[in-house]
């Protein structure tokens, strides 16, 4: 019979099985859900929501969802206090994609703002 995941990690240098259980840590930390990563700043759905200005079910909707626009997601992250980074390495490089997030939330201002007529414009 082989042996045990424990068995081989008890067996291994203390070094060895530092690093082992530290780059763990790490790939569980990127495959964090949304939901983890509220609770990690000790926020709950209705904190969010508030800061949203949407109601806590949209919350929980948006926290179960796997596919979402850039934007409802940038929102979301910042409504927990962080920041949104998004790369991509490709050949060598690595390009940030934060432009397409800041290009449609103007967008989306444009589009919600409430159009002023020329007359409007000249007298402000």
């Amino acid at each position: 019979m082989g042996k045990t995941f424990e068995e081989i990690m008890d067996n291994l240098p203390k070094e060895r099985r530092a690093r082992i259980e530290k780059r763990g840590a790490e790939k569980l930390r990127e495959y964090m859900t949304m939901q983890d990563i509220r609770k990690a700043v000790a926020l709950t759905q209705v904190d969010i929501a508030e800061k949203l200005d949407v109601n806590q079910e949209n919350i929980s909707r948006l926290e179960k969802r796997s596919d979402m626009m850039l934007s409802t997601l940038n929102g979301y992250i910042e409504a927990l206090g962080g920041k949104l980074n998004i790369t991509v390495d490709i050949q060598g490089q690595t390009v940030s994609l934060m432009g397409l997030i800041e290009d449609a939330q103007e967008d989306l201002q444009l589009k919600h703002s409430p159009q002023r007529s020329k007359s409007e414009e000249t007298h402000v």
